[in-house]
């Protein structure tokens, strides 16, 4: 099994309930096809670095998996599919990246410890 990030925007009209809606169908479907899914963030409204759409904003989401390589073309058909998306990124992490991102993730929940 191969690890994978995949980064997508969501149209900025909906609400908290709809984009966790919206995060939780694609997570459902990654488990569905037998993926594991590894890192979960929401990071929220933000202003995107051009308009997209004619929206400047959108929510942003991040889901670290590991899965076989035929499950990146059939999350992308998802993503397409679904008018919230209005953009995706999903990209191979090689063994350096996958060792930073387990070290980012460690960092930001030592982070959120100290701050409770």
């Amino acid at each position: 099994m191969n690890s994978y990030e995949t980064v997508f925007i969501l149209t900025p009209v909906l609400s908290d309930a709809q984009m966790k809606e919206a995060v939780d169908k694609f997570k459902d479907f990654l488990s569905a096809e037998g993926a594991e899914i590894v890192n979960e963030e929401n990071w929220g409204l933000r202003k995107l670095a051009y308009p997209i759409q004619k929206k400047s904003t959108g929510f942003y989401s991040l889901i670290e998996f590991k899965g076989e390589p035929t499950i990146v073309a059939k999350l992308e058909i998802q993503f397409r599919r679904d008018e919230r998306v209005i953009r995706f990124l999903t990209f191979h992490q090689d063994k350096n990246f996958e060792a930073y991102a387990t070290k980012r993730r460690n960092k930001s929940k030592e982070t959120t410890v100290k701050e409770n």
